[in-house]
């Protein structure tokens, strides 16, 4: 990820914001395949949260299971829907380069 530099060709990665539990397989399902592409994410933990759990289910347009992922703000859904978009080719355009 870069954070900083000079010049007109500097690129981001996407914010990737995993809301979790920790004790969820699939959860650390969509953490691993983060992993693998390299991604920096922030995982929000909702277990003992209920602030956070409400601002998951708010967000995410009434979901209440984790884990429910967003990159760049965009709701993408939870886990096979992560795995979904990898196998279509379609994540690493999401999260930008270097993915």
């Amino acid at each position: 990820m870069i954070w900083g530099g000079f010049g007109p060709n500097i690129e981001f990665m996407a914010k990737v914001e995993l809301y979790t539990t920790m004790f969820c397989p699939y959860c650390a399902r969509a953490r691993s395949l983060l992993a693998k592409k390299g991604v920096d994410y922030v995982d929000i933990d909702v277990m003992a949260d209920t602030a956070k759990r409400d601002e998951m289910v708010a967000r995410s347009g009434g979901r209440q299971t984790v884990p429910q992922i967003f990159i760049d703000g965009r709701h993408i859904g939870g886990s096979d829907e992560l795995a979904a978009l990898d196998k279509a080719g379609k994540l690493d355009a999401l999260l930008g380069p270097g993915a």
